[in-house]
């Protein structure tokens, strides 16, 4: 008999310990699936619909016409709206040349727009619509905050009207890239942005497109891709708080005014025309750039610059080239007062002017 009861008591034993572990297991299971849901609502790029229901009808298919001729087209997002319009904005070169510029919104509903204002060096223009013609305002982030590794994606128009509102995603790759490129399809680069960099697919008709967070909110203004048989996923934007300084004046100027040394000007790695002009720059100065000509009444003759004078600094930013040299000067508004470095015969000079 006390057999039997111990065998019984032994039995139950077993019984609440393996009970035990069930529920245990059970626990620690949910808590582990409550935590991946936690996890890929940040990261896990199926997630990404309640994101792009925050952006999806605030961007446009821009479609940009010289006359009857169709010349470029591209993407655009509405950045603000107030109590007569709707605001856009895209990049420069979707527009460039254009008499006319259509939009065709998220509803398929094409209407005109208005062109307010562009500028070839920041690659942005402002466009204005109706305000009954905007159904969402896209949110403005900060690509400041953003992290790299952060995932990242764009509406827009990839190959053009057939493919508008297309989302494609990647991550930010990089921050603060200085790319060169050309302005007006000079024979060099003579100008370089500062941009975040993406992997996310950046085709062509996705320029203007807004680059935006897992939040819904726009870190940059999509620009251009690298194109070269060794590279592969590297897509550029504009960062959105550098576009939002100048859109005030975007919406009511046709030009930004950029302030104007007053000089003709080579590279001091460019030895060949250097030599041509015949002057006297030493072999090692490889970095800056040399002045060919001084124009009367500008801001270098007024400062004294001359013919040879290298310059190699604007502020406390090194001058690597031509397009660093507008690059830093832009930084500067009109009636701001900057120091530039130069060399002279061999000798380090550092002047303060006033820009006009």
């Amino acid at each position: 008999m006390t057999k039997k009861i111990w065998q019984n008591k032994y039995f139950f034993l077993f019984c609440a310990f393996l009970f035990g572990c069930l529920f245990m297991l059970c626990l620690f299971r949910n808590a582990i699936l409550k935590g991946n849901t936690v996890h890929s609502y940040v990261y896990d790029k199926s997630s990404l619909f309640s994101s792009v229901e925050k952006i999806y009808d605030a961007v446009v298919f821009v479609d940009a016409y010289s006359g009857s001729d169709g010349i470029g087209a591209g993407t655009g997002f509405f950045y603000k709206k107030d109590q007569k319009y709707g605001y856009i904005l895209t990049n420069e070169h979707v527009i460039r040349d254009a008499d006319k510029v259509e939009i065709v919104l998220s509803d398929d509903r094409r209407i005109e727009s208005k062109i307010l204002g562009k500028d070839e060096y920041l690659d942005l223009a402002v466009l204005r619509v109706d305000k009954k013609n905007v159904s969402l305002v896209a949110m403005i982030g900060d690509s400041q905050n953003a992290q790299l590794g952060d995932t990242v994606f764009t509406v827009g128009s990839p190959l053009g009207y057939s493919y508008r509102g297309s989302v494609t995603s990647g991550v930010l790759s990089g921050k603060d890239r200085m790319v060169s490129l050309n302005v007006y399809d000079k024979e060099e680069n003579n100008w370089v942005m500062k941009v975040l960099q993406t992997d996310l697919p950046m085709n062509h008709g996705s320029s203007g497109g807004p680059l935006v967070n897992v939040s819904g909110e726009v870190i940059g203004i999509c620009t251009m891709r690298l194109v070269n048989d060794n590279a592969d996923g590297m897509g550029f934007a504009i960062p959105i708080e550098f576009a939002m300084k100048y859109v005030d004046t975007l919406e009511t100027e046709d030009k930004i005014e950029w302030p104007i040394l007053g000089i003709s000007m080579v590279n001091a790695s460019d030895r060949e025309k250097i030599s041509v002009y015949d002057l006297e720059v030493p072999s090692s100065v490889q970095e800056g750039v040399v002045i060919l000509d001084v124009k009367e009444d500008g801001i270098a003759s007024h400062m004294g610059l001359e013919k040879g004078d290298v310059i190699t600094k604007v502020g406390k930013s090194s001058i690597k080239d031509m397009a660093y040299l507008r690059y830093e000067l832009y930084q500067y508004k009109k009636g701001e007062e900057v120091s530039i470095t130069y060399l002279r015969h061999g000798k380090t000079v550092t002047k303060k002017v006033k820009l006009s």
